[in-house]
């Protein structure tokens, strides 16, 4: 698939380049001076964004915003990937379609990608037959009522002229419009005529209202307005309202959006779309100390004063006060009352703050009537300065002030907050107080470096609020039993968008794409065209075939006309419907296209990356629900995403060197080695790492363990027949047990767990085996070798297949290891797991106790303990009473043991031990089940100790070792008879 406007875009942008720079370019960037001022320039953008200095264009220069966000050229982006002659066709949009894919196509092939490209399309309407799908797709969901027109509220850009949908840009995936509440306080007749006379000069020769409107998320607490604030170094204009007869006072960036927007009844608030007059600009200095008349305040009159931590890059730059339940508010203002040198800076007198007191309006159990200034005194903040205290205590205030506030003045006092709040603001605009304005809940940029704004568009838009249709979506989602998200965090992700998306704008009125059946001025967006073609994937190759990406009928295998594609020939294929008569294609094509349909639906996965949560994916849950309304059964039946990819844990960067292209990695580490890195790179929403260190490693391992089993199982050395000795029998059950795990981890898309099971522990188990047996002069069995290197080869095979076809040809097994079945585990032993942990943890704590004891030691010996002491056996016994076959130990266990201990353990310091020891055995159950808990080992020790004796002389490098029982033996030290338990010897040297 091909992002559509994303290529329009981009060839736009190739062509101005080569308008402005010439063929080839030659870039300002290439003078090494003006590349420095260039950079300089980029520096300090950022640095100005990270500081919020109140820029209304981010702070970006002139020459920094002409090449984007850096020193990026299209040219140069194309120059990497395409021989220099060839770049400028890509002026045309449509080359990049017939370019690129076929390219992917044969990269994704060199990477191993097991796919059937006869299903394989671009998502235009250069493909017919996917445009006569996507036709019939829409006309559905119309006839359903779930596409609609009308003036929306969408992010939007004023250079593009269109909604911008989250593939159009470069930053703000995922946000949508944050509506916020103008109110509009009224400037009153001016007190100081030469400190404001060009506020005058604007009321009289407007002959308007003029009132500053600042952007709130809660009329409901205008009632304990005190003052109004503004930035001193902010930039504000008065922009003329057409729709009100009024002028407002508010930043560019503002007035901008407003102009874009409608006041009511579809009437905008300026007389032309997108263009306000602005009347007058101002400093914010020369804003302050105007008297102003506040909607339902209890003064009368306040004031504009100084407030040092607006951002004009939110709201309207213009903030008003209310201290009693807004903690920034409450401390700016105290400031302004307690410090007079600080007033005088920006020439505030003291009855424009001074007597203006806290209103309590609100009242919140536990936080008393005035909540802000409750928790700045709770935290103890005392400047503006204490940001993240602020942060806090807004927080808090906001949402205990909306979920449990209740309402002390006003007509509505008594009541809930929560309940009168849309009533309030509601009736503020009814009188002409406020009105409605909206802004991107975040920054939004189009992909051609405009900043965009929200603008309510005559629209097509699909109607996702409808309740029944999202409740549907959410009650399936939900169910574990009819989707799997893999993960929690997407899981809730996918709920939160299911009522959040509301309506979405589907068109826009350029780019590539189907147009509108019923309204061809109008184009399919490319992530509204791209919810349900998973179901064009099982006809696809019966359409258009191999090699025809771009459904070139002439190469139809069955030879379809795309024309003959009508409604009622997709409502047959997809919806059960009857024949259509006289449809020009075969009946025995539409039965093979609707038989393939319902063999390979529902779709059990679908892959994608966790930034598309918010748009295509969960769009998809609601288009399937919608299309297949009757048949809830071939809903998507589970999603996994995953997140960004990142190259030895840093952001790829061409700067950083890590820059990597697939076909590029695939080149340099082979297939195997790039996909071992990819697995190993992290399973979650988190951004996965990419270690090139891992790739590196990945091809010596996987050329080695190739060598070793090939030359292994040729050996004549194997032992071929007799029983299986212990540690035969401890591969075997490894593998058994690794075997489930890596199938558990890769069914769950686990594949850095998988990978970890599948290929890192087998290793470690035939490492282990492999020491055993030579260091014990006893040679490996082949049938066991046999049964472990056939178990790795199909293990691996998700993640290196051709390694394991390599391999299994080499093993003489017949057919590919893809299509060998998973290997068959018995069931874990589990005592024989425990046996063998207790083998490589007892060697483990012999490597220790042999390292610390004095160098010099003649005698080694390993003491053991067939018994636990009374306290201990009393501990396994109480906890074998809390432990449940089915859910464990209780959540309440360690407060419990604590409990316990308390009233059965007579000698106070023994509890800690006590403790201890239950802390310990608890994590042992957890390993091996509930046999960690008997109160006597289900194996003999000293048999396996002795059984491996030779192997653990050599590891330790040991002429002699023996064996002594601490309940026979004497002499044994008192510190190490404490120390030695059934299941835990110690090695005694001396």
């Amino acid at each position: 698939m091909l992002t559509m406007l994303s290529s329009v875009k981009a060839a736009n942008k190739l062509k101005s380049e080569i308008e402005t720079y010439g063929n080839p370019p030659k870039f300002p960037e290439e003078d090494p001076e003006v590349r420095a001022k260039m950079e300089a320039e980029i520096q300090a953008a950022k640095e100005a964004k990270a500081a919020k200095d109140g820029k209304a264009k981010g702070g970006k220069t002139k020459l920094v915003q002409k090449t984007g966000t850096g020193i990026v050229r299209q040219w140069n982006i194309l120059l990497r990937m395409v021989p220099e002659e060839e770049i400028p066709q890509f002026m045309d949009p449509y080359h990049w379609l017939s370019y690129f894919p076929p390219i992917g196509v044969d990269h994704l092939k060199k990477f191993g990608v097991g796919v059937d490209w006869r299903r394989s399309f671009i998502t235009t309407a250069v493909n017919p037959y996917y445009d006569a799908f996507i036709r019939w797709q829409f006309e559905t969901l119309r006839s359903k009522g779930k596409i609609l027109f009308g003036k929306r509220n969408n992010v939007y850009s004023l250079v593009d002229g269109q909604v911008c949908a989250d593939h159009d840009r470069s930053e703000g995936e995922g946000v949508g419009p944050q509506e916020y509440v103008l109110i509009k306080l009224k400037v009153l007749p001016i007190e100081d005529s030469t400190r404001h006379a060009k506020m005058q000069k604007v009321m009289e020769s407007s002959g308007k209202s003029v009132y500053l409107v600042p952007a709130t998320l809660r009329p409901e607490t205008m009632y304990g307005q005190t003052n109004c604030f503004v930035l001193p170094t902010g930039e504000y204009g008065a922009y003329q309202i057409d729709a009100t007869d009024e002028v407002f006072i508010m930043s560019a960036r503002a007035a901008r959006g407003l102009s874009c927007q409608v006041l009511k009844d579809n009437q905008g608030y300026t007389k032309e779309f997108g263009k306000i007059t602005c009347l007058e600009t101002f400093s914010g200095e020369e804003l302050l100390g105007l008297p102003l008349k506040a909607p339902l305040a209890k003064y009368d009159k306040v004031y504009t004063l100084p407030l040092l931590t607006i951002s004009m890059s939110k709201g309207t730059g213009v903030v008003t006060s209310v201290p009693s339940d807004a903690p920034d508010d409450y401390v700016s203002l105290k400031a302004l009352q307690d410090k007079e040198d600080f007033r005088a800076k920006y020439d505030i007198t003291a009855d424009m703050v001074v007597p203006f007191e806290v209103v309590p309006i609100i009242k919140i159990e536990g936080y008393g009537d005035a909540s802000a200034v409750f928790m700045c005194e709770k935290l103890k903040i005392k400047s503006f300065n204490d940001k993240a205290k602020l942060t806090k205590a807004k927080d808090e205030t906001y949402l205990k002030g909306f979920t449990m506030g209740i309402m002390q003045v006003g007509k509505y006092a008594g009541k809930k907050v929560s309940e009168v709040k849309p009533i309030i603001k509601q009736e503020l605009i009814d009188s002409g107080e406020a009105c409605l304005y909206f802004e991107p809940e975040s920054r939004v940029v189009s992909r051609t470096n405009d900043e965009c704004v929200v603008a309510a568009t005559d629209q097509w838009y699909l109607a996702y609020g409808e309740e029944s249709w999202t409740e549907a979506v959410k009650k399936h989602v939900l169910n574990a039993d009819t989707f799997n998200a893999y993960d929690p965090n997407a899981l809730g992700r996918y709920e939160y968008t299911a009522g959040w998306l509301q309506e979405w704008a589907c068109t826009r009125q350029f780019g590539l794409g189907t147009f509108l059946p019923w309204d061809p001025e109008w184009v399919i967006e490319s992530l509204s065209d791209s919810t349900i073609y998973m179901a064009f994937y099982t006809i696809a190759h019966h359409l258009q075939g191999a090699d025809n990406l771009n459904g070139d009928p002439t190469k139809s295998p069955e030879k379809v006309d795309p024309k003959k594609l009508t409604t009622a020939v997709f409502d047959y294929v997809y919806r059960n419907g009857p024949l259509p008569a006289d449809s020009g294609i075969a009946q025995e094509t539409l039965d093979k296209m609707r038989s393939e349909f319902r063999y390979w639906y529902p779709m059990d996965l679908r892959v994608s990356a966790k930034d598309l949560i918010p748009n295509h994916l969960t769009m998809a849950l609601f288009n399937h629900a919608a299309i297949w309304e009757d048949e809830p059964e071939l809903w998507p039946k589970g999603y996994y995403c995953n997140g960004h990819v990142l190259v030895d844990a840093e952001k790829m960067s061409k700067s950083k060197g890590n820059f990597l292209m697939l076909n590029e990695t695939v080149e340099k580490f082979s297939a195997d080695a790039t996909r071992f890195a990819c697995a190993d790179a992290g399973d979650s929403l988190d951004d996965a790492n990419f270690s090139r260190e891992t790739a590196d490693n990945a091809i010596l391992s996987l050329i080695n363990e190739e060598a070793w089993i090939v030359e292994t199982l040729l050996s004549a050395e194997l032992r071929t027949d007799g029983e299986l000795n212990f540690m035969d029998k401890v591969l075997v059950n490894e593998t058994n047990r690794l075997i489930t795990a890596c199938g558990t981890a890769f069914a769950g898309m686990q594949f850095r767990e998988g990978l970890q099971h599948g290929w890192h522990e087998m290793l470690l188990a035939r490492g282990e085996y492999r020491s055993w047996c030579q260091d014990s002069s006893i040679p490996m069995h082949k049938d066991v070798v046999k049964k472990w290197a056939e178990s790795l080869v199909i293990s691996i095979c998700p993640v290196c297949p051709h390694w394991s076809e390599g391999v299994w040809e080499k093993l003489g097994k017949t057919g590919l290891a893809v299509k060998a079945p998973w290997p068959k585990a018995d069931e874990e032993d589990k005592l024989l797991t425990r046996q063998a942990k207790f083998l490589r943890d007892s060697l483990k704590q012999f490597r220790g106790q042999a390292g610390k004891a004095k160098k010099g030691f003649k005698t080694a010996s390993i003491v053991v303990a067939d018994e636990y002491p009374q306290w201990k056996i009393d501990t396994l016994m109480w906890m074998q009473e809390q432990y449940s076959d089915e859910s464990g130990f209780p959540a309440t266990f360690m407060k419990d043991l604590k409990s316990w201990t308390g009233s059965n353990v007579k000698d106070k310091k023994m509890i800690k031990f006590t403790m201890q020891f239950a802390s310990f055995m608890k994590n042992e159950t957890t390993e091996v089940g509930k046999v960690a808990l008997d109160t006597q080992l289900p194996f003999d020790q000293s048999s396996i100790l002795s059984g491996s004796m030779q192997y653990i002389k050599a590891q330790l490098n040991l002429e002699e070792i023996d064996i002594l029982k601490v309940e026979s033996a004497e002499g044994i030290p008192e510190r190490i008879v404490d120390q030695v338990t059934p299941g835990k010897p110690y090695l005694w040297c001396r």
